[in-house]
């Protein structure tokens, strides 16, 4: 794990955690670097979808183009490591997984010929379809793990004038344990990878809950993302510590400051930035 460590105290360095680090926190590497979006917290109210939900809204802005940048990388381990299921997490609550988890699932399906599944896993505070404005469905995930009978297919919802599919996660459930233990997410999954080329999992907090431990057989890698000046370094290290290193595939640092090129200086959208890193497997 040294070179996420390494990683960290970069980032820390840099001012990009809540906390700054400390003289007894472990040394250590350097990272594939860009810029990722900061993104008004806006509603649409005339598409009913979230305004800061640019891959869908605004693909020709700035904050979008960052999304492709992330896009490119999962399209790039595709071909290089058939990362296939990519799961997106956070060390806790509120640092931004569930918009990273959209916006990357409407970069993928910029691609008219891409099928694109979106999962929302967080049985726990599901926001996907929320966000997306989609009306309830008369099937979910929750229901699907509940009742053998049910099929993929009959639990998907498409996204009205998107090439994206939603595998909505129903109601906050009574045993999100217990449900995503059970055998049957696994084989939905796996449904799944038959039937769609990118399935992006939007997943509970890693550190609070138990959950993301449970669904780690099931996927190829996992994005982590980072609210900039907000996330404590030592929960972001938690969260390294209680992973396996070989499924982190990327790091994103939401809401950062960094300035939008003179490039973009005649499109509209928020000036600010974030970083998304790809960490290099250890040697």
């Amino acid at each position: 794990m040294s070179k996420f460590f390494e990683a960290l105290e970069r980032a820390e360095r840099e001012g990009a955690f809540g906390t700054p680090p400390s003289a007894a926190d472990p040394p250590a590497p350097p990272v594939f670097e860009t810029l990722a979006p900061a993104l008004e917290l806006a509603v649409d109210r005339s598409h009913r979808i979230e305004g800061h939900l640019v891959s869908l809204l605004n693909p020709a802005s700035f904050e979008a183009e960052q999304y492709r940048m992330l896009r490119h990388m999962v399209e790039t381990m595709h071909q290089e490591a058939q990362l296939q299921v990519v799961a997106v997490t956070s060390p806790g609550a509120g640092d931004g997984k569930t918009t990273t988890a959209i916006n990357l699932a409407g970069a993928l399906a910029q691609a008219g010929g891409a099928r694109v599944l979106l999962a929302d896993i967080d049985l726990r505070r599901p926001a996907v379809t929320r966000q997306l404005g989609l009306a309830g469905s008369r099937r979910s995930l929750v229901d699907a793990l509940l009742e053998p009978r049910l099929t993929l297919e009959d639990t998907v919802q498409h996204v009205p004038g998107f090439n994206l599919s939603v595998l909505p996660a129903g109601g906050s459930a009574v045993a999100p344990y217990e449900l995503l233990k059970s055998p049957r997410l696994e084989a939905l999954l796996a449904e799944a990878r038959r039937r769609y080329d990118y399935i992006v999992l939007d997943t509970p907090p890693f550190v609070p809950v138990p959950d993301c431990r449970l669904i780690t057989k099931c996927v190829d890698g996992f994005l982590i993302v980072v609210a900039a000046h907000r996330t404590p370094g030592r929960a972001l290290r938690e969260t390294l510590d209680l992973m396996d290193g070989a499924t982190v595939v990327g790091l994103v640092f939401n809401g950062g400051d960094a300035r939008r090129p003179g490039y973009y200086g005649g499109y509209a959208g928020s000036p600010g930035g974030a970083w998304w890193r790809r960490v290099p497997s250890e040697p």
